[in-house]
């Protein structure tokens, strides 16, 4: 009885030009809270969101202990912001950074790294 040879083939990879991969720029969630046992509803409104002051988008959740949250993704960078509780504005009481409005008032800034 007669064996069969065997024989491998080699295939060359064709050669291919790679792109490097690109490292993708992962933008965190940055939580914004405020404890407001009276409030109704309150949106986040900033720079961020051109100050729209009753966007669903931007709309806090309420959660245990009547604390209100948001988590907003933001590119690197400092951002004004306040919060619009039963329609009346107010900046961050736990939030120490702030700077002027134009309108006479205070914005708190937060600073995303």
């Amino acid at each position: 009885m007669a064996g069969k040879a065997k024989t491998k083939a080699k295939s060359t990879p064709a050669k291919t030009k790679s792109t490097p991969k690109r490292k993708r720029d992962t933008i965190q969630s940055t939580e914004f809270c405020l404890h407001a046992p009276d409030a109704e509803e309150i949106f986040l409104a900033g720079e961020f969101n051109n100050w729209e002051s009753n966007s669903k988008d931007y709309r806090m959740r309420k959660f245990k202990g009547d604390v209100w949250k948001k988590k907003v993704k933001l590119k690197p960078g400092d951002y004004e912001y306040q919060f619009v509780v039963n329609g009346n504005w107010w900046k961050d009481p736990e939030n120490p950074k702030t700077t002027k409005s134009p309108y006479g008032s205070e914005n708190s800034v937060i600073s995303v790294k």
